[in-house]
């Protein structure tokens, strides 16, 4: 089996952008952590990220459970046509491993590999917010992100160490085959009438806190809109 590949890694700093009394929403002032450079050290990996990283929204970003956020290389071919934006590429999304060799189809809910000299599980699909849509003025941009599957996904940190660019992941333990990272997101976004599919989903030990609440939720009954989380601010 080929291994997932660590083409680029990609750390940033928060930036605060835009005009608080801009009248286009879209101009108005936000701060975010998505804007990140590639780089060829040795970094530091931490269980809650690596150490000269940073997030803007501690609520809704970071922490344990999306503590790596990793995006494949190969969709930004996609973005690119989809978008009509050519501009658009590695690092567009805050991503801080952009792999070749991996896709939401080949990825697994507890996935572990050693990397450098740290280990890392995957705990979640991403579920995009409006930020890339503000980044790019493009109101729908997380919407189409969500809607194309092509979400990429969260790290949890089980083993601090250095870690840096050019390596291999090396598959230690893959305890739920089929939970792939795509299907997730087709439990989650797109088949919401199956509960037995989302009690499952729910009752994977590995998946991050905050997917089993959700899921959790909807098999309570209670519905939850992504209104909020997809456009935010950008939209009255």
């Amino acid at each position: 089996m080929t291994r997932p590949y660590v083409d680029k890694l990609l750390t940033g700093k928060v930036k605060r952008l835009g005009d608080a009394h801009a009248e286009d929403r879209m101009d108005r002032l936000w701060e975010t952590g998505m804007f990140k450079s590639e780089s060829d050290d040795r970094i530091w990996l931490g269980d809650a990220g690596f150490v000269e990283d940073e997030v803007a929204d501690n609520k809704n970003h970071g922490g344990p459970e999306k503590a790596v956020f990793a995006y494949p290389k190969e969709h930004y071919s996609y973005w690119q046509k989809d978008l009509e934006l050519n501009s658009i590429g590695i690092g567009a999304m805050g991503e801080n491993l952009s792999l070749d060799n991996a896709d939401e189809f080949t990825i697994c809910i507890g996935d572990t590999y050693q990397f450098g000299e740290s280990i890392i599980q995957v705990a979640q699909p991403r579920q995009p917010c409006w930020k890339p849509a503000r980044r790019f003025r493009i109101m729908d941009f997380a919407l189409r992100i969500q809607n194309s599957g092509r979400t990429g996904w969260y790290f949890r940190v089980l083993q601090e160490g250095y870690a840096e660019a050019g390596l291999e992941l090396e598959l230690l333990e893959r305890p739920y085959p089929h939970w792939t990272i795509a299907a997730c997101n087709e439990v989650m976004h797109f088949n919401k009438e199956d509960l037995k599919a989302a009690d499952e989903l729910a009752s994977c030990e590995l998946l991050a806190y905050s997917w089993k609440n959700t899921l959790n939720k909807r098999l309570k009954g209670k519905s939850s809109s992504v209104e909020k989380r997809v456009f935010g601010p950008n939209k009255v």
